[in-house]
């Protein structure tokens, strides 16, 4: 059986007709990249956004924030979604994942603010990772102002961006820092070693593969240096006082057995976990195909939790 038959029936479209990821040509592919980006926005006539620089990390340079929400809203403060987004630390804007940001806002009745964090290989870890924790302190500290309930903040993030979010929730745990209600680290990089049977198994490049998973974890990690447990979550030893975590993951993802061992070891220490594996799907798959039915089960679990997490009843937040 050839990869290609072990993927799912509605995703091997996307599959035939994708490029692969030309890392060995980074700065060609991130300007492609990012111009893409930019031609795909389309403005949702139900959400308003903005852009705002805020302060970085002491000694750092300010970082940009995207904010989305209602644009018809109560006076009533909103909950909060921190968005990472993907690109294996290398590319990618706040303006990669417009069209699910404003999903979060529609579905779920909530403020998103997507972080544009520092990007390999300029910058290393833990640069990225700071970046975020910043923009998390500094919403939580002007929640007033900004209109979002300083009690009901959640973090996501795809790929990259999911190593992010596990690291923020790491940090602001072992920082006293704002308490979050949930963590969404989709199909996270989480393990520099890539010692797993999924890291060896999937090597198909016209997918998220091994050798992109080792392209992105050597240019964000300074040569020689071991990362610490926030910048490699898979590392953490006490995963314990974690807020609740939601995920899923492709069953033909390489990251697939980190995460699910990272999930494992979180029940294993009392944190609240839900997670879901979707058979015959690659990295990134629900934003790639979103009109599958596996994508539509996804972003819908992903709806349900964040209403959970913030109270917010079922048939609510559907504007």
């Amino acid at each position: 059986m050839t990869f290609r038959d072990r993927i799912h029936p509605q995703l091997r479209d996307w599959y035939d007709a994708s490029p692969g990821f030309d890392f060995d040509h980074l700065e060609e592919f991130v300007a492609k990249c990012n111009a893409a980006e930019l031609a795909n926005l389309k403005e949702d006539p139900q959400v308003a956004v903005h852009d705002r620089m805020i302060p970085g990390p002491q000694g750092a340079p300010e970082v940009k924030i995207r904010v989305y929400e209602p644009r018809q809203r109560q006076d009533e403060a909103l909950p909060c979604v921190f968005f990472y987004h993907g690109g294996g630390f290398l590319f990618g804007t706040v303006y990669r994942q417009e069209a699910l940001c404003q999903r979060y806002v529609k579905h779920v009745g909530c403020v998103v603010v997507s972080v544009e964090y520092r990007l390999a290989p300029q910058w290393k870890m833990p640069a990225p990772l700071e970046d975020c924790y910043a923009a998390l302190t500094w919403v939580h500290d002007n929640s007033q102002t900004l209109g979002v309930d300083p009690n009901r903040l959640a973090v996501a993030g795809l790929s990259a961006g999911g190593n992010l979010a596990a690291g923020v929730s790491l940090l602001a745990r072992d920082r006293k820092g704002p308490k979050l209600c949930l963590q969404i680290p989709l199909y996270a990089e989480l393990d520099d070693t890539l010692d797993t049977f999924s890291a060896r198994e999937i090597t198909d490049p016209k997918v998220w593969c091994r050798d992109n998973c080792e392209k992105s974890w050597d240019k964000v990690l300074s040569p020689g240096r071991i990362p610490s447990a926030y910048e490699a979550p898979a590392h953490a030893k006490d995963l314990t006082g974690l807020p609740p975590l939601f995920s899923f993951i492709g069953q033909l993802d390489p990251g697939r057995d980190e995460n699910i061992a990272y999930w494992s070891r979180m029940m294993e220490a009392g944190v609240e976990v839900e997670y879901h594996v979707f058979p015959g799907c690659y990295h990134c798959f629900e934003l790639s195909v979103p009109e599958a039915e596996y994508s539509q089960r996804a972003y819908e679990l992903t709806y349900a939790a964040l209403r959970k997490a913030f109270g917010i009843a079922p048939c609510v937040g559907r504007f």
